[in-house]
């Protein structure tokens, strides 16, 4: 496929405009895939890789199912090397306040279908051993999932040329506007012009609502069968929710190599790429305190990436400007959400009625002040 007979260009070959890419191929659209880099380079290659249902709001617990559901369909059809585990998550309670918080979760999630489990405080010593005595208790979600979101995204595409569409490597996209992207060379036209760039949207398609948001993550040696779920603290979500502040949380995942991926940190620096050490000392303390024996560890890798932030938090999926889409600004949930991005968006454009509402999701929202 040249690009002149291109139905719909992608911006962006990350997880999510790698899922744009597949859903916009199955509805027989001629797909181009442009990146400025390579597949999965930006965020995605930072990501944790968990598949996880998360229920802070309304539109966070319909997307995140949805696209649970998604992944879990696909699950039986993904290569190997896309390390995919269904390790579930444990969210972890300190004390008796944040049971509190845990029979709520388990409420919610019970009451739209979705399976969880609370556990006491003897019951979570036995499903995670190595975390540190006293702790009150935990909420299991057993149908979550973590995969290794590079290859993942891989897939993905592979599933898209499959389908016809073409992806070029190394294809800097200056700007956008309706049915067109516009590179130092060309300007590429189509009906459907999809802006899935992540962290640098708004720098393709002025105005939009999304500022990178820094965060650090830290790769183990290989030390098999420590951790059997993603362990997560129930204050992760009001650390990801605190815009204004530098924010800690203790976030932890089993990889198939037997690796123990460590998060999470954020912080707003701008494009400013280097390790805060500080702010990552506050992270693996964090991390330490709940599992004690990650001190023991040998740590081989520390990574820093960039989250694609809105200021409410939810993405941005659906029309910006007529034929100009986009399907950014998912933060810390793009590779959970990417499927369901996909679809949802592969719907509006095609004009059909999607499995969930799309209006928490709508380009044009009213967004709260940030300062």
């Amino acid at each position: 496929m040249s690009h002149a007979r291109a139905d719909a260009i992608v911006v962006g070959a990350g997880m999510v405009g790698a899922a744009c890419a597949e859903a916009l191929a199955r509805d027989g659209r001629r797909v181009l895939v442009l990146d400025a880099r390579y597949a999965a380079a930006g965020a995605t290659s930072a990501g944790m890789g968990h598949i996880v249902v998360m229920d802070d709001s309304p539109a966070h617990l319909a997307l995140t199912a949805y696209s649970r559901g998604l992944w879990t369909e696909r699950a039986t059809r993904l290569p190997a090397d896309c390390e995919d585990q269904a390790c579930g998550t444990l969210w972890v309670a300190a004390d008796e306040q944040e049971m509190i918080e845990v029979r709520r979760k388990a409420r919610i999630l019970g009451l739209h279908g979705l399976t969880a489990e609370v556990l006491d405080s003897r019951a979570l010593a036995e499903a995670e051993p190595l975390l540190r005595p006293g702790l009150a208790g935990g909420l299991r979600v057993p149908d979550d999932r973590v995969l290794y979101p590079p290859n993942a995204t891989r897939h993905l595409l592979q599933e898209a040329t499959r389908q016809g569409a073409v992806i070029r490597e190394g294809v800097q996209v200056h700007s956008l506007a309706p049915g067109e992207a516009r590179t130092s060379a060309a300007r590429l036209q189509a009906e459907v012009i999809v802006n899935a760039a992540g962290a640098q949207a708004p720098a393709l398609a002025a105005g939009l609502p999304i500022a990178p948001r820094k965060g650090h993550l830290v790769i183990t040696d290989r030390y098999p069968g420590r951790l059997q779920h993603q362990v997560v603290e129930l204050g992760y979500v009001k650390s990801a929710h605190a815009l204004g502040s530098e924010s800690v949380a203790f976030n932890v995942q089993p990889r198939s190599t037997g690796q123990i991926l460590i998060g999470s940190s954020r912080e707003f620096v701008g494009w400013d790429a280097c390790i805060n050490r500080r702010l990552l000392a506050r992270m693996l303390h964090r991390a330490a305190e709940y599992l004690p024996a990650l001190e023991r560890l040998d740590a081989l890798r520390v990574w820093t990436g960039f989250r694609p932030a809105t200021p409410d938090q939810q993405p941005l999926i659906g029309e910006w400007e007529p034929g100009l889409w986009v399907a950014a600004g998912h933060e810390g949930l793009g590779i959970t959400t990417s499927l369901g991005t996909g679809q949802l968006l592969a719907d509006l454009i095609a004009g059909r009625t999607p499995a969930l509402d799309a209006a928490p999701y709508a380009p044009h929202r009213r967004m709260p002040a940030t300062g």
